[in-house]
């Protein structure tokens, strides 16, 4: 990948679609992942307004420092940069709260995990209104369009999607690039919806990589009788969630009525 060049083209193209948009900058939720942080980079090298929130809901300790530290940096090489603290873990507690108990509590889990992205969504979208500002998304290509790992009108709701087409490795060759720091670049991938340790490759079941082997492999018209062992199992993973979320990745359907109805 001719990294510097995918640097510049992202960057004009990001420059492009605000000043085109009317709108004076980008707000992104920086979480301490690599995806946030090379994303937040980018939108730092346009030269328009970037506000950066952290947006911690019962986080662990070393994404949250990771974050600030992020932050900073950013706030150190490029005087375009803001942060806004907002922690959202008293409002979700309340919501919580609120909320009738079930018998599933696995499902509970789930679903409040996804809850979390929900409210940072809102979150960005309140300061986006109120600064006129674009909503940056984070997602890469294997999340976006591969397994589907993102949260529905969560982390997927979005204005703009500037390293949707970039697999995770790329992404980690943009952010080295871009002189992320290395806590960033060595922590390992989690979405932190859970508020513990847990890991995407723990929730998945395989590495970034392993599942970029098998998008690939689905791209070629590979099935699972292609394979065997280590292989096999990584690309029933990736077929199991491509499948479960193909919902996320398509238009959302609509009821056409037909002409002789109206």
């Amino acid at each position: 990948m001719q990294t510097d060049k995918v640097v510049d083209h992202i960057v004009e193209w990001l420059k492009e679609y605000a000043i085109n948009a009317k709108m004076k900058g980008f707000v992104i939720g920086v979480s301490g992942g690599i995806d946030s942080a090379v994303t937040s980079a980018l939108c730092a090298r346009t030269g328009l307004d970037l506000l950066c929130l952290e947006m911690p809901i019962h986080q662990g300790e070393n994404q949250v420092s990771r974050a600030e530290n992020h932050i900073k940096w950013l706030q150190k090489h490029y005087p375009n940069v803001s942060r806004q603290p907002v922690n959202l873990t008293p409002v979700f507690d309340q919501l919580v709260a609120a909320l009738p108990a079930v018998d599933n509590e696995e499902e509970r889990h789930m679903s409040l995990a996804n809850t979390r992205a929900r409210l940072r969504m809102t979150t960005l979208y309140y300061f986006a209104a109120l600064l006129r500002y674009l909503v940056a998304g984070t997602g890469n290509k294997v999340e976006d369009f591969g397994i589907g790992f993102y949260t529905k009108y969560g982390d997927g709701g979005v204005d703009l999607s500037p390293i949707a087409d970039l697999l995770k490795t790329e992404v980690y060759e943009v952010g080295s690039f871009l002189g992320v720091h290395k806590e960033i670049l060595m922590a390992p991938p989690t979405d932190g919806l859970w508020g513990d340790h847990r890991t995407d490759e723990d929730q998945i079941g395989a590495s970034y990589p392993e599942l970029e082997w098998a998008m690939a492999q689905e791209a070629k018209g590979k099935h699972v009788h292609d394979f065997e062992n280590r292989e096999a199992e990584v690309f029933r993973i990736y077929k199991k969630y491509n499948s479960a979320n193909k919902h996320k990745m398509i238009p959302i359907p609509i009821c056409k009525i037909p002409i002789t109805l109206k």
